[in-house]
């Protein structure tokens, strides 16, 4: 009986995340993982960025220096977990 219960406990720990609901993220969630990884990088960490999210679809707005820096923000931002597509609507302006 002490086996059984043993064994039941064990198969109920291994299971459970198998039952446990997988918890979406909201869009304010993925906006300020976006911002954080943007704001922490050392090539687009010191622009403004303006960040929306609707369902997990980021819309990135703001100016950057040049085309490399517009192309890294948006491989930062299809990084973060939740993100289903990027939208850069981020402007280069070398002033």
């Amino acid at each position: 009986m002490k086996r059984f219960l043993s064994l039941a406990l064990v198969l109920a720990i291994l299971s459970a995340p198998l039952f446990a609901q997988k918890k979406a993220l909201t869009d304010d969630a993925i906006t300020d993982q976006v911002m954080v990884k943007l704001a922490t990088d050392p090539d687009v960490g010191g622009f403004k960025f303006d960040v929306t999210v609707h369902d997990g679809a980021v819309t990135l707005k703001g100016k950057v220096r040049n085309e490399k820096q517009k192309q890294k923000a948006e491989k930062l931002t299809k990084k973060v977990k939740g993100v289903t597509s990027v939208n850069n609507e981020l402007v280069i302006s070398p002033d």
